[in-house]
C-alpha cells in the first residue's frame, strides 16, 4: 500500500500504486504541497527535486525511460509500489466502451478464466460530472492488475485492445477508462472547444446552478416514485401474489415468447405477468442453474417457484440470472416474470436466447407462456433529464484531471447518442480531438475511432438513416484529421442489441489501427477505403486507396445503391474488376452517386479486403 502517513505532499489519484507510466516520453509527476515545500522524488536510483510554488502546486519531469518494472518511487514521505513502464492508452466514449467483460461473458468465458497478468492494468475513472470548472483531480480510482475477478469490471473493448498491444509489443499496457453510457460527444468537450456552439455552451452554463440540478432531480424522482407506487398499489398480481407457484392461472391468456403482448392487447403502459411451467427430471432438483431470459423491454422481476431470482430495472441489460441450489425441484416448476413497461412497445426481444441451464441440460423456454395484465397506467412513466450527459460536464470531471498524465493515444467508441443530429458530428469530434491534443500538449496524439456497429432491423428498401450518416461523419474525421484511425464494425453488431457482444473484434481492429498509426508498423489495418469515382455511361466506377484495394472475392457484391434521375437511391448491382468496383442498375440510366452500406443495419454489405477487414460505409456525394 502507498505510505501516506503524515505526508504533507499530495499526489493525484492517477499517480499511485500499480500505475503504468508511458515509455519513451518525458514523464510528468505532479501534486500539491505546502507553499515553498521541497519535494524530492527517487525513482530507478535517480533523485529529482523541486519546490512547491506559492499556490502549493509542483511538478517534476522525469526523463524518457524504457519499458520495464515493477519499480518503486518515493515522493518525500510517500512510497509508491509496483510501478510499470510501458504503453498507456485512454479509452473513452459511451456504453459500448464502458461495457465490462462480465456483460460479454457468454462469448469469452475462457478468456475470463485464464485472466492473470501483471502486465495489463486498468484505471477506471469515477463517473462524475462538473459544470462549474475543470477539476484538477479525480474523485478516486485505483490501478488494478488483471485477474479472474478484476477483469469482470474492465471495459471489454479496451481489454481486448490492451491484450493485442501487449502481445505484439511485449511491454506492460495501462488503460485509463473514462467512459459513461448514453453520453453525447458534447459532454466530453471543454468549454473552450464549444465556442462555436452557443446553444451547447448556454446549456452547460444553465447546469452550473446546483439548485437547478437538485430541484430537477428531486422533482423527477418524486414523479417517477409516484408513478411506480401507483402501479404497485393497483397491480393485482402484486396484491394477490401471482408469483406464488400455487396461484391458479387457468384463466390467463397465452402468447408466444419472444414477442409483444401489445400485439394482442393494444398499446399501454403498466405491468404484465407471465408464467411458464416446466418439468425437471429426477436428480435435477437440487442443482444450481442459470436462467437466460434474453432481453425485455423495460424492467422485470423474475421468480422461480415463488422465490425471486433476479431483476433488471431498464431495457438494455441481458436477463442473466444465477439460480442457487434448492430453488428448482424435481417435477413441476413455475417461472414467473413481472414486466413493467413505462413507455414504448413492451416486449420480449426477438432473436435472443430464452433458456434454462441445469447441469448439462438446456431447456428452451421459447414458445407459449401464460400472461395476465397486472395494471394499465394512464400515461407514460415520467421522463428523466440526464443531467450527466450535458455539455462540458464529463470533460471537466473525467478528462481534464488526466491531462498531466503522459500517454500514447486514445481509443474512442461513441456516437450512438448523437445519431439524432448526425450532421454536426464530424465537426464536433474534430474539434474535441484537437482540443484534447492541445491539453496533452501532443499535436499528433493518435486518436482511434470505432465506427458505429450495425443495429436495428434490416430494411429491404433503401432509406435515410441517422446511423449511416453518423458513420459517414466518423469516416470523414478519419480521412481529414491527421493521426486518426477508423475501426469499422458494421459486421460486429447485433440487430436486436445496441450493446453487441463481439467486443474482441472491435478491440483487435483498434489494435491494428494503433500498430499502423501509433507504432508506425507497415501493416494492413483498413478494409477497402473509398477514394474517388468516375461515370462511364450508365455505370459508376469506384477507386479505392492504394494498398486497401486487394478485394476479397465474393460471388455477389451486396450493399450498393445508385442515385437515380429523381434523386432517389435504389439498390444496384456491383462487381469487382481488378482493383476497381463497377456499379450499375438497369433501372438507372444516368446515375448521379453511389452509396455503400447506407443503413442502420447494412447486414448484406460484404465488401472486404483479403485480410477480411470490411470496407467502411460511404457515399460518393
Amino acid at each position: 500500500m502507498t505510505d501516506t502517513v503524515n505526508a504533507k505532499v499530495k499526489l493525484p489519484a492517477l499517480v499511485s500504486d500499480g500505475m503504468v507510466l508511458q515509455r519513451d516520453q518525458d514523464i510528468k509527476i505532479w501534486g500539491k504541497a505546502d507553499a515553498g515545500e521541497k519535494v524530492n522524488i527517487t525513482f530507478q536510483n535517480k533523485k529529482y527535486s523541486t519546490t512547491a510554488n506559492a499556490t502549493g502546486n509542483w511538478n517534476v519531469m522525469l526523463p524518457k525511460m524504457k519499458a520495464g518494472g515493477p519499480f518503486t518511487m518515493t515522493v518525500n514521505e510517500i512510497t509508491l509500489h509496483n510501478i510499470m513502464i510501458g504503453e498507456v492508452w485512454l479509452a473513452s466514449g459511451q456504453s459500448n466502451m464502458e461495457l465490462p467483460m462480465r456483460r460479454v461473458k457468454p462469448l469469452y468465458q475462457q478468456e475470463i478464466q485464464n485472466a492473470n497478468t501483471q502486465n495489463i492494468r486498468f484505471f477506471t475513472v469515477p463517473q462524475k460530472y462538473n459544470f462549474k470548472s475543470p477539476q484538477e483531480d479525480l474523485d478516486g480510482g485505483v490501478w488494478e492488475t488483471t485477474n479472474q475477478q478484476t477483469i469482470l469490471n474492465f471495459s471489454a473493448v479496451a481489454y481486448f485492445f490492451a491484450k493485442a498491444i501487449h502481445e505484439k509489443m511485449n511491454v506492460p499496457v495501462g488503460i485509463i477508462n473514462a467512459s459513461l453510457g448514453g453520453s453525447l460527444v458534447q459532454a466530453w468537450m471543454g468549454e473552450n472547444s464549444l465556442k462555436k456552439y452557443p446553444e451547447y455552451l448556454s446549456e452547460a452554463k444553465k447546469w452550473q446552478n446546483d439548485q437547478l440540478i437538485q430541484t430537477t432531480e428531486s422533482s423527477e424522482q418524486a414523479l417517477s416514485k409516484a408513478w411506480y407506487s401507483e402501479l404497485d398499489k393497483n397491480d393485482k398480481g402484486v396484491n394477490e401474489h401471482w408469483e406464488q407457484s400455487q396461484w391458479n392461472d387457468s384463466g390467463w391468456s397465452t402468447m408466444n415468447i419472444p414477442g409483444s403482448w401489445e400485439d394482442k392487447e393494444g398499446a399501454f403502459e403498466g405491468s404484465v405477468w407471465f408464467r411458464k411451467e416446466i418439468a425437471l427430471p429426477k436428480g435435477a432438483g437440487n442443482k444450481a442453474a442459470f436462467l437466460n431470459l434474453g432481453r425485455i423491454k423495460d424492467a422485470d422481476i423474475t421468480y422461480i417457484n415463488g422465490i425471486k431470482v433476479g431483476n433488471v430495472t431498464y431495457e438494455y441489460p441481458p436477463r442473466w440470472y444465477d439460480i442457487p441450489a434448492g430453488v428448482l425441484k424435481e417435477g413441476k416448476n413455475i417461472i414467473t416474470v413481472r414486466v413493467l413497461n413505462g413507455s414504448g412497445k413492451g416486449e420480449f426481444i426477438k432473436g435472443k436466447p430464452y433458456e434454462l441451464h441445469v447441469g448439462d441440460q438446456k431447456i428452451d423456454l421459447k414458445g407459449q407462456w401464460k400472461y395476465n395484465i397486472g395494471y394499465k397506467m394512464n400515461g407514460n412513466a415520467p421522463g428523466q433529464t440526464f443531467i450527466r450527459w450535458k455539455p462540458t460536464g464529463l470533460y471537466n470531471a473525467m478528462i481534464h484531471p488526466l491531462t498531466g498524465y503522459e500517454m500514447k493515444g486514445v481509443i474512442w467508441y461513441q456516437g450512438e447518442s448523437n445519431t439524432g443530429k448526425s450532421s454536426e458530428y464530424a465537426d464536433l469530434l474534430s474539434t474535441m480531438i484537437n482540443d484534447w491534443r492541445s491539453r496533452w500538449n501532443q499535436k499528433n496524439l493518435p486518436f482511434l475511432i470505432v465506427q458505429l456497429a450495425n443495429f436495428m432491423e434490416a430494411k429491404s428498401q433503401t432509406v435515410e438513416s441517422g446511423w449511416a450518416e453518423l458513420r459517414e461523419q466518423q469516416r470523414k474525421v478519419s480521412l481529414t484529421v491527421p493521426n486518426t484511425g477508423l475501426a469499422v464494425a458494421i459486421d460486429a453488431g447485433e440487430w436486436n442489441d445496441i450493446h453487441p457482444l463481439h467486443k474482441k473484434t472491435i478491440g483487435d481492429r483498434l489494435a491494428l489501427q494503433a500498430l499502423k498509426i501509433a507504432y508506425k508498423e507497415n501493416i494492413m489495418a483498413d478494409g477497402p477505403v473509398y477514394e474517388s469515382f468516375k461515370k462511364e455511361g450508365n455505370t459508376i466506377i469506384l477507386s479505392f486507396k492504394k494498398g486497401t484495394d486487394d478485394f476479397s472475392p465474393v460471388s455477389s457484391l451486396k450493399g450498393f445503391a445508385l442515385k437515380n434521375e429523381n434523386g432517389n437511391f435504389v439498390w444496384a448491382n456491383a462487381k469487382i474488376e481488378g482493383n476497381k468496383i463497377v456499379v450499375w442498375s438497369d433501372a438507372v440510366k444516368n446515375p448521379a452517386a453511389v452509396r455503400y452500406a447506407w443503413a442502420d443495419n447494412p447486414d448484406q454489405a460484404n465488401l472486404k479486403n483479403k485480410n477480411g477487414l470490411p470496407a467502411s460505409p460511404f457515399t460518393t456525394e
